[in-house]
């Protein structure tokens, strides 16, 4: 199994599109089928990011398969005019 972890570092002021990427990176889940489990997280304290989603995969090629998979570029392109910064880590469990 494979874990994928991505955090977002979103600009100031954009707090509805930020909702709306969220909610539709959630509704990834079920749809896609290489992924096997999805939370979706926001940061309640100080930090530096703001939200992150950790999702589990079966092997590195699913989570490819996932990244080009055209409903995840569509949710991806939401995100872009609005984070600030992105950082992403995949490892083996």
């Amino acid at each position: 199994m494979v874990r994928h972890i991505v955090m977002w570092k979103f600009l100031p002021g954009t707090e509805k599109e930020r909702e709306a990427f969220l909610t539709a990176l959630q509704g990834l889940y079920g749809v896609i089928p290489q992924m096997k489990t999805c939370e979706i997280q926001r940061n309640v304290g100080p930090g530096d990011y703001d939200a992150a989603i950790i999702a589990d995969f079966e092997s590195v090629e699913d989570v490819q398969t996932y990244l080009d998979d055209p409903r995840h570029l569509a949710v991806a392109g939401m995100c872009k005019p609005i984070r600030e910064s992105r950082a992403g880590f995949d490892y083996t469990i």
